[in-house]
């Protein structure tokens, strides 16, 4: 079988443009948790954002426009979320499964509403090519293909790293996740920095979603996210909760998925696609047990916490 395809721009353009919500989806987890929520609504969140960046760009409001409709509903969820889990201190699975239905359900029916007739999905112009760093060698085309949402997507990556590391907000996020009790000590609201990550972490989840109709694809479709937000919750593990190791585990992802599609091709039919789909999710879930035993988780993850309580 031949791999002459390893070495073509147009594998690792592929490569990227399968990283890039994957990215944004694996911050988000990652800012939820690290503040000490699971957020397992993403799943939902990235089916409403999805249609919400879509459709906003449908009714005229621009591309950009469509990200900050798609995050404003991430937010909408996120806050459901974490008023459910944080001050009312609701089983954090539970609730964030339930978004997930919620969010998927609302989306699905809110798009039969408004195409109730339409067999193929109406389509948009989404996001061009940003031509940026084609000049620069070996990577230089690879770059140029990217969408300017793209370079947002990845731009994030070490925004989010100092605001985690390099501001006394991200200290707070951080204490909170670990020791609120210590936090409160030290004059933190735990529960308002907590509803604050979970909010923001999921308005780049909305984000994520809106990647696949507005830079991915052109239209949207049923089952569009296909997993992919579980993919991010994985992520974060594989990435030890570090913005740097999450954009790794993306881009590991997005080689053996783009891998996965050149090795239907090459195999000629002779084994069946479905085992080549299962490849990206195998080799990540070896991966994951590789690294997660490693994984220095944050200490209060999971666990509700009553202001005054020790």
């Amino acid at each position: 079988m031949e791999f002459d395809w390893l070495a073509t721009g147009a594998f690792w353009v592929a490569v990227l443009r399968v990283a890039a919500p994957l990215v944004l989806g694996t911050l988000g987890v990652l800012l939820c948790e690290r503040a000490g929520v699971l957020n397992l609504g993403i799943e939902g969140i990235m089916v409403a954002g999805a249609l919400a960046g879509w459709m906003a760009v449908y009714q005229g409001a621009g591309l950009w426009g469509g990200v900050a409709a798609a995050a404003a509903v991430g937010c909408s969820f996120g806050l459901l979320h974490a008023v459910l889990t944080v001050p009312l201190m609701l089983s954090q699975h539970v609730a964030g499964l339930g978004v997930t239905l919620l969010a998927s359900s609302l989306s699905y029916y809110g798009y039969r509403i408004a195409f109730p007739k339409v067999s193929t999905p109406p389509t948009i112009e989404p996001f061009a090519p940003a031509g940026w760093g084609g000049g620069l060698p070996l990577v230089g085309d690879v770059l140029a293909a990217q969408t300017p949402f793209a370079w947002l997507a990845f731009a994030l990556v070490p925004a989010v790293a100092w605001l985690l590391y390099g501001t006394p907000l991200g200290l707070a996020v951080r204490g909170v996740g670990e020791n609120p009790a210590a936090a409160e000590a030290q004059g933190i609201r735990v529960v308002a920095v907590r509803i604050g990550a979970v909010t923001a972490g999921s308005a780049l989840m909305g984000a994520a979603g809106a990647f696949l109709t507005l830079s991915s694809f052109n239209s949207f479709f049923f089952n569009m996210v296909n997993g992919r937000g579980w993919i991010c919750v994985a992520l974060v593990v594989f990435a030890s909760w570090q913005p740097g190791k999450a954009l790794f585990g993306a881009l590991l992802f997005g080689l053996f998925d783009a891998a996965q599609l050149r090795l239907q091709q090459a195999g000629g039919g002779m084994v069946p696609y479905q085992l080549y789909l299962m490849l990206p999710y195998v080799l990540s879930i070896v991966a994951l047990v590789v690294m997660s035993r490693r994984a220095a988780y944050p200490q209060a993850l999971m666990q509700p916490y009553r202001k005054g309580e020790r």
